[in-house]
């Protein structure tokens, strides 16, 4: 049986360090209704723009999101684009950076202009050098990558082929976390893989390989045979191959090879999935996993940041609904940890005219009270949005002998019930941000409060909204249930 809980629950405890190429990643989101007047080419109307960061440290976000700390080595230059990125990661508090300057460069670049609701790419454009970094600049990141790699429990080379990861960087790298038993994983660009011997993981994707060992790669057994000689030459520990929507592929050097299909999921961006397996890989091997278990966690891991916009990020919370047992089928449909999905769903409801509501709770031990409140809230509306508190919201509030049961398991039951529509789990202890960002135009709670007491009922009314209080059922309450139940266990 293959080892998921132990690893995740170790994850905090774990200090990945991140070398390579970082960039500033910027999508402009838009959509094309014409031909300008000026040369035949499409015109987006823009609508928004977002910032993130992208190459090396979308791979540090990653590992930060999954609840490691992560300390972040790469070369920036000294323009705009450098101001906006390390904004970025001031931002990241999980995130450590030890960024090297070199006013000769300019920071990468990449702008993407993008059709919002087709979620087609429709141009790139990009500002970088793709030569090495040398002199000065190389000895500082080799410098800082030493220092930090005696806090780091595992490595990540996160290589696009921009020039911070020189032969003399990676060997410096790699050789000095053998020498400290730390484990390296390597997301590999050049097609000359000879440079990154030694290393724990190589994580090509189907078309590297086949590059890298001149190989066509047409079936299972031909990305083996490319992989086993991978393995050979480097001395690698395992290749894991990326494989689009065939799924990954594990090629240890001792055991079976292990192919896991995709997991069926609406594609929404590719951008930034090969950082997700890297970073993923990286704080499981690093939380102890053996390679079977961390490859299928990142197999899980991409599935969820390529049915988000952009180049996106992967939570815990998001990673152990996919790949435990509880929730697995809610998450897909109804049970949302990133808000930023939220935003899609209650804008595609807006453009359809639906009615949205919210309610709120801990919904610990769910009770007939519980399901008439639901009852009754999605009464008022067309679609209902469940506010769920975390667990660490839930032990603030109540006490840290709650909750009873995990936030999985609380949201897969409500997410099984038919009056609610989306589940989300909010970090706070009041609901009001995410009332902020719902906006919804029914506010439901129990006949228990009211309607001065109801949290966010400013926001709601100002919008147009109203507070609707549903009466409660007399005798239920968890603090009641749980009592009861610990009553009879003492007795």
């Amino acid at each position: 049986m293959l080892d998921f809980e132990g690893p995740l629950k170790r994850i905090p405890k774990q200090t990945v360090l991140c070398v390579g190429d970082l960039m500033l990643d910027d999508f402009v989101y838009g959509e094309v209704a014409r031909i300008s007047p000026e040369a035949p080419a499409p015109v987006l109307q823009v609508t928004k723009s977002e910032l993130m960061i992208g190459g090396a440290g979308n791979v540090a976000r990653n590992v930060a999101g999954l609840g490691a700390r992560c300390i972040l080595v790469g070369v920036i230059g000294q323009d705009d684009a450098a101001g906006a990125l390390t904004a970025k990661l001031d931002d990241e508090p999980a995130i450590e950076s030890r960024l090297v300057v070199d006013p000769a460069r300019p920071t990468t670049r990449k702008v993407r202009f993008v059709s919002e609701h087709h979620s087609t790419h429709l141009l790139r454009a990009d500002w970088e050098v793709g030569q090495w970094i040398e002199g000065d600049t190389e000895s500082k990141v080799i410098d800082a990558a030493l220092a930090a790699l005696l806090l780091a429990t595992s490595v990540v080379l996160s290589d696009y082929a921009k020039g911070t990861l020189t032969p003399r960087v990676v060997r410096a790298v790699i050789d000095a976390a053998g020498d400290l038993g730390k484990p390296v994983i390597v997301d590999p660009k050049r097609r000359d893989f000879s440079v990154y011997k030694g290393a724990t993981v190589i994580t090509p994707n189907a078309q590297e390989l086949a590059h890298a060992t001149r190989s066509v790669l047409a079936t299972e057994d031909d990305i083996i045979c490319a992989a086993t000689e991978v393995n050979r030459m480097l001395g690698t520990e395992a290749v894991v191959v990326t494989r689009s929507e065939a799924g990954m592929s594990l090629i240890p050097r001792s055991g079976e090879a292990v192919h896991v299909a995709a997991y069926p999921v609406k594609v929404r961006d590719v951008s930034g999935a090969g950082d997700t397996v890297a970073a993923v890989l990286a704080v499981m091997l690093a939380a102890g996993a053996r390679f079977e278990p961390a490859m299928r966690a990142a197999n899980a891991g991409a599935a969820v940041v390529v049915g988000k916009r952009g180049t996106a990020k992967l939570s815990a919370s998001e990673l152990r609904g996919r790949i435990l047992p509880p929730a697995v089928l809610a998450a897909e449909e109804k049970v949302v940890f990133d808000w930023s999905i939220l935003d899609e769903r209650t804008a595609e409801w807006r453009r359809q005219g639906l009615r949205i509501g919210f309610t709120n709770g801990c919904f610990d031990i769910l009770h007939p009270g519980h399901i008439k409140l639901l009852a009754g809230a999605h009464a008022a509306c067309d679609r209902l949005i469940v506010g769920l508190n975390s667990d660490a919201s839930v032990r603030r509030l109540k006490g840290h002998e709650r909750p009873m049961q995990d936030v999985h398991a609380r949201a897969e039951v409500l997410a099984a019930i038919e009056a609610v529509d989306l589940v989300v789990v909010f970090e706070q202890d009041t609901p009001l941000d995410l009332i902020r960002r719902v906006r919804p135009k029914v506010l439901a709670k129990g006949g228990d409060y009211r309607r001065e007491e109801v949290v966010g009922r400013e926001i709601v009314e100002s919008d147009g909204g109203e507070v609707v209080l549903i009466e409660l059922l007399p005798g239920f309450s968890t603090t009641r249930i749980v009592r009861k139940s610990r009553a009879l266990q003492s007795g």
